[in-house]
C-alpha cells in the first residue's frame, strides 16, 4: 500500500513540477526514531545562511524524531530530558576533525592541531596527528555527553582526511587509514556509554555507525558517495540530508526520495522562510 501511494505521489510531483510550481509536501509513512523510514529532524546545531532551529522551538515542536543540538550552546540537561519526553532521540554536535577555539577544551586539543586556521571557518584548526593523545581528550566530551543523557554523538568534519586539496593548504599529517581508525575508536567508546554514532558526510569504512548525516547544497546535491548512503538505507539505519540555501525545498526531496526511496529522512534550509523546514512530524 505504502509504494503504490509512494508511485502516486512522484507523478502528482510529475506533473505539478511540469507547472513551475513547488510541489507539495510529501505525505509518508512516519517511522519511529531508529526504524526504517523517514523521520522528523531538527537542528539546532548547523548554522550556515540562518539561524538554526533554537531549542524553544524544538521543545515545542519536536516529536518522535532526531534532535542534533550543539551541548554547548545554551542546552541544560533539563532540555534534553525535555525533548525526549516527546518521543525524540538527541544527538550531540562535536567536531572530531578540527579543533574550535571557542571550546572549553581547545588548549587540551592544540598540541594535536595544525597551526593554520581553517580558511572556511574562523576559530577553527584541522586537526594534525591522531595517534599521540587526542582521543584521550575527545573521551572526556563523550563522558560529558553520556552524563547529559544525549542518545547519539554526531561527529562533525570526521571526513577531513579524504581533502587532499586541504592536506596540501593545511598541512596536516593525519593519513585516511589513521582518520577512518580514530573515528572508529571514539565510535567504540561512544558505544561503551551507551550511545549511537552519527557519521557525517561519509560511510567509507565506518559500517559500525548506526547512521549518517549529509549536508546538500542547491547547487551540489548527491555529491557524497550515494551507494554507501544506500547501504546504510538497506540495513535500517538513520540516513539524514541537510539541505542548504534552498528555494524549492519540497522539489529537492521528491528527487531524493526518488533516487533513495521513501526511508530517507530530509531537513531543508528554506530561503523562503529563512529557517530550517521539517518534514515527516508528527502534528
Amino acid at each position: 500500500m505504502l509504494k503504490n501511494l509512494y508511485t502516486l505521489f512522484l507523478l502528482s510531483i510529475a506533473m505539478i513540477s511540469c507547472g513551475g510550481d513547488e510541489p507539495s509536501e510529501p505525505d509518508l509513512e512516519i517511522a519511529p526514531i531508529g526504524g526504517v523510514g523517514a523521520v522528523c529532524v531538527f537542528n539546532h546545531a548547523y548554522q550556515e545562511n540562518y539561524d538554526p532551529d533554537p531549542i524553544s522551538l524544538i521543545l515545542s515542536e519536536a516529536k518522535s524524531g532526531y534532535v542534533l543540538i550543539d551541548p554547548y550552546e545554551n542546552v541544560s540537561e533539563e532540555d534534553i530530558a525535555r525533548i525526549q519526553a516527546q518521543g525524540n532521540e538527541v544527538g550531540a554536535y562535536i567536531s572530531i576533525g578540527a579543533g574550535e577555539n571557542w571550546r572549553d577544551d581547545f588548549n587540551e586539543l592544540k598540541p594535536f592541531l595544525v597551526t593554520k586556521q581553517w580558511g572556511d571557518w574562523e576559530g577553527e584548526y584541522f586537526v594534525n596527528e591522531t595517534t599521540t593523545g587526542i582521543v584521550d581528550v575527545l573521551k572526556k566530551r563523550v563522558d560529558w555527553l553520556a552524563e547529559i543523557g544525549c542518545d547519539w554523538v554526531e561527529f562533525d568534519n570526521m571526513d577531513w582526511v579524504f581533502d587532499d586539496d586541504y592536506r596540501s593548504a593545511y598541512g596536516f599529517n593525519v593519513t585516511v587509514e589513521e582518520g577512518i581508525a580514530y573515528s572508529n575508536t571514539l565510535c567504540d567508546y561512544v558505544h561503551s556509554k551507551g550511545m549511537k554514532c552519527m557519521a557525517k558526510n561519509m560511510t567509507e569504512g565506518v559500517s559500525q555507525f548506526e547512521g549518517v548525516l549529509y549536508e546538500s547544497y542547491s547547487d551540489d546535491k548527491n555529491w557524497w558517495d550515494t551507494t554507501g548512503a544506500k547501504e546504510f538505507l538497506s540495513e535500517g539505519k538513520l540516513v539524514i540530508i541537510n539541505h542548504y540555501g534552498e528555494s524549492q525545498c519540497n522539489k529537492v526531496y521528491a528527487d531524493y526520495l526518488e533516487f533513495y526511496g521513501d526511508g530517507v529522512s530530509y531537513i531543508c534550509e528554506d530561503e523562503n522562510t529563512k529557517s530550517y523546514k521539517h518534514y515527516n512530524c508528527v502534528e
